[in-house]
């Protein structure tokens, strides 16, 4: 037993928290939905699509940026599994800054995770309807109505059940681990075999012929970093989800420690397989890393089969998002700073009020489709990384003032925890202050959205003072014990 887990006899108890916004839930997703939705977050276009770019920029030093990252990546995700077993929420990291940084922490975590998938939801039925716009079968449909199409389905099941969301991104992460390892799989036979692709024999030696692993110098290499931090948006996925499981003690830790042997198979493994295939400068931004390798093998419909896929990681994101915002929505209703609709449920105890209203904010993107067709997927995207990076940061700072709390005796400490802290969370919330720094050296749209941020703390600002006597009076309803 250690110091922080010790009560000092003439300390109070440790103080249970509630939150209302955790009544109704069914305890409907299984171990293996966990399981399978802690895996499904850390893997999605980023590495289908976006690894390709990132590597013809950086080079064969990509595997150590994505290594770097998905440790801070691992952080986060570690500090939020401690706070779900000391307290599982629908709410998740929204309702544990409500317990350790008050109603305005709550409001702030809230509403800008609430921008991040509102914003992201508008980039995937924007990237689905591009996707689908591959074949030639719905070249003739306008993107706005696949994006309309994509929408419907997609909220019409999120409303059904908890139980039918867990299998949609149980079978989703299923494709996209399908294809990873499949690729795994003939990408080392072609290593170990010394098999010409495109009449380049792959091997270690393509790495040091081709400018070493930092081809480009180490600038390149430290700009992507924003790019993979995005790259690995919702892993805190996993924390929604454990209000509605069953047992989270037991199930929660094996699935968070499982994401960082993911990340370094399938996102540093992949990155240093593709690198010794072919040469950095062999792939391009816009190609899929994993079709360019193949096609040159020859493989029979290769792009159709990686389209499919990355077309089922946006309709996964999506999914997600529909999902969380819902659960992270009721958990303010319930306090007073979200619209009350937002805290609706139908028989089937899904939050509908909430999950509403992000469909009705990624209805938005189909018009976007509509009028800007071209460019709908780039305006939204970089909001997007603003409200991931706050959301991380939030939860490091939960996670330390938790800490701190533990140490006083108000709040017992779980066996499983963050290692290293608090020096773990402060350098965390210093990395993720740097990713955000380095946005201003992407022009114009990084620079364009830190030059945003202003605006949307006034927002905040009016919003708070907007839900301020609400907040009030949802406390005073709670204090008495009355539901509302």
């Amino acid at each position: 037993m250690t110091k922080q887990t010790l009560q000092d006899p003439s300390q109070p108890e440790p103080e249970t928290h509630v939150d209302p916004g955790d009544r109704g839930y069914r305890k409907s997703l299984k171990p293996r939905h966990i399981n399978m939705i802690a895996i499904g977050g850390a893997i999605g276009t980023g590495l289908f699509l976006g690894a390709g770019g990132r590597l013809a920029q950086a080079g064969p030093a990509l595997a150590i940026a994505y290594g770097v990252c998905g440790v801070f990546a691992f952080f986060v995700v570690r500090a939020l599994g401690e706070l779900i077993l000391h307290r599982p929420s629908s709410g998740a990291f929204v309702s544990y800054a409500r317990e350790f940084m008050g109603e305005k922490g709550a409001f702030v975590a809230g509403w800008m995770y609430f921008l991040n998938w509102a914003t992201t939801g508008i980039a995937d039925i924007t990237a689905i309807s591009l996707y689908a716009h591959y074949w030639s079968l719905f070249v003739p449909v306008p993107q706005w109505v696949l994006a309309l199409v994509a929408l419907v389905v997609v909220l019409a099941l999120n409303l059904v059940s908890v139980r039918l969301f867990g299998e949609m991104e149980f079978w989703f992460a299923i494709v996209k681990v399908g294809a990873l390892v499949a690729f795994m799989a003939v990408g080392i036979g072609l290593l170990v075999t010394a098999h010409p692709i495109g009449g380049t024999v792959p091997g270690p030696q393509l790495i040091a012929d081709h400018g070493g692993i930092l081809p480009n110098g180490l600038v390149p290499l430290v700009l992507v970093v924003q790019g993979i931090v995005f790259a690995y948006a919702a892993v805190e996925l996993v924390g929604v989800a454990a209000g509605e499981t069953e047992n989270p003690a037991k199930i929660m830790p094996k699935a968070i420690n499982s994401i960082m042997w993911r990340i370094g198979i399938f996102y540093v493994g992949s990155v240093v397989l593709l690198a010794m295939l072919l040469p950095w400068n062999a792939y391009q931004k816009g190609e899929s890393p994993f079709v360019t390798v193949l096609s040159q093998v020859g493989v029979p419909a290769v792009g159709d089969v990686m389209n499919l896929v990355v077309l089922t990681a946006a309709m996964s994101s999506l999914n997600s998002g529909l999902y969380s915002t819902g659960r992270i929505l009721r958990s303010m209703a319930a306090a007073g700073s979200a619209p009350k609709f937002t805290g609706l449920m139908n028989r089937s105890q899904v939050p509908y009020g909430g999950i509403m209203l992000t469909g009705a904010v990624c209805v938005l993107g189909v018009g976007l489709n509509y009028v800007v067709p071209a460019d709908a997927f780039e305006i939204v995207l970089n909001f997007t990384a603003i409200a991931i990076i706050t959301t991380w940061a939030m939860i490091m700072l939960c996670h330390l003032l938790f800490v701190r709390k533990a140490r006083t005796g108000a709040v017992t400490r779980p066996t499983y925890r963050l290692p290293g802290s608090p020096v773990t969370q402060i350098v965390t919330i210093a990395f993720l202050l740097s990713v955000a720094f380095l946005m201003w050296f992407d022009v114009p749209a990084g620079r364009m959205t830190l030059l945003c941020v202003p605006v949307l703390a006034l927002a905040l600002v009016i919003g708070w003072f907007c839900v301020r006597k609400r907040v009030d009076a949802a406390k005073s309803l709670e204090g008495t014990g009355e539901d509302h």
